[in-house]
Parts: C-alpha cells; structure tokens; sequence
C-alpha cells in the first residue's frame, strides 16, 4: 500500500472521479509499470500494487531535441508533443533570436513547469519512462560541449536534402530547431561547424513548435516504431 503524490491523487480522486477499488496503473518515470487498486477515502488517496510490469514503450531512437527557447504557449506544446513523440530528452537553448530569456530561479521554475508537462505527458500516453527536461543553456555555451551522438539534425528552410536522404542511425540523434524567425546566421553557421547536417521539412516553413514535432513523426516513420 502507498500514498500517492497530491497531483495523481487529485487527478484520481477529483478529475476523474475513481472510488475505491477502481482499477489504475503507476509508474515511477523510470520503466516498466504496476496494476493497482485505488484505496480512497478521508484526507488521502492510497493505492494497493500489484505484481510489477516490465513493459516498455519507448522509441527505439535515441533523439535529444535542442529546441531554442520560444514563447510559453510555444514551448509548451513543443515539449507536450515531442514526449507523445517519444522523444529521450529536451535541452532548451537561448539563441539570439529567442523571444524568451530565462535565468536563475526563473529557469528552474520554468523547467519544472516543463517537467510536470512531461509527466502529464506520459500518463496521457502511456510511456512509463519520463524524458529528461534539462535546464535552459546559451546555445554557445551548450554548442561546446562534447557530444555522442552519430547524428546531429539542423532543422533548417534554407537545407537542400531531406531526413529520407539521410542512414539511419545506429546511435544517440541530436535534433536541434530554431525559436520563432530561426537561428541566426552565424549560429547556424556553428552549428553545421559543429557536425549538424541541414535538413528541410518540405518546401513550407514550420512554426518553431511544430517543426521539431514534425521531424520526430518522420524520423519515427522512417527508421522508428512506425514502421
């Protein structure tokens, strides 16, 4: 028997209405997923487990995406979607068109606002691993550091290829999207200084928070679990 957290325990309780006995899943961010029985009643909300599941729902591609910081409504949709998507991790970057400057204590309530989404996210869809929300970074300043990855995706209008031109990857994939009017040119000159290759979506011009949601539905179509 646990006592589940006030969100899961309100949403329980109070959104959905479940009594006593009514039938849940739980998961703890970090795989697999248990079947339980809702004890409600009085001030708390507990939950009988059952046997632990070890399912796994996870994209077999390994994608990071660097998204540069955008407007709320923006970001928030852009990180909601990306996690449905199955997205590992989300690094926001401060790029010199960003609408959006977050710093200091601001910054940390801003991604854990990101996480809860998160979170929201997979009880929605069913992912019982939550991806990593990282803090927000200079785009500089997170260019710099050393990278793993086999692939290094620029979402960019300007591109000549397309993400069907490209191998499929053995490996970590970084996916990095512009903020509202794009990266500017000498950071999207960094960024294929630093291994990005230029990739376009189509002969149309993606919003910043559609177009890296839009680059992981094809990556998934083309090399993931949609196929």
């Amino acid at each position: 028997m646990i006592k589940l957290p006030a969100g899961p325990a309100h949403h329980a309780a109070h959104v959905l209405r479940l009594g006593s006995g009514a039938p849940i899943t739980l998961f703890n961010g970090e795989g697999g997923e248990f079947p339980a029985t809702l004890e409600a009643g009085g001030r708390h909300v507990h939950a009988r487990l059952g046997t632990r599941n070890e399912i796994e729902r996870e994209s077999p591609l390994h994608v990071t995406l660097v998204q540069g910081l955008a407007g709320v409504e923006r970001m928030d949709y852009a990180v909601q979607k990306a996690v449905e998507l199955g997205v590992a991790a989300i690094v926001p970057v401060e790029t010199s068109r960003s609408v959006t400057r977050l710093a200091g204590t601001r910054a940390q309530k801003r991604c854990e606002h990101w996480r809860q989404i998160a979170i929201a996210t997979c009880e929605q869809c069913g992912r019982n691993r939550v991806p990593e929300i990282r803090l927000p970074r200079a785009f500089r300043d997170w260019l710099a550091e050393p990278s793993s990855s086999v692939l290094r995706v620029l979402l960019s209008p300007d591109a000549t290829q397309s993400l069907a031109a490209l191998e499929a990857p053995r490996g970590p994939v970084e996916l990095l999207a512009g903020p509202e009017g794009g990266l500017a040119p000498e950071e999207t000159a960094a960024a294929l200084g630093a291994g990005f290759c230029g990739v376009r979506l189509g002969p149309r011009t993606l919003r910043t928070e559609t177009a890296g949601v839009a680059a992981l539905a094809a990556m998934n179509a083309l090399w993931g679990d949609w196929r």
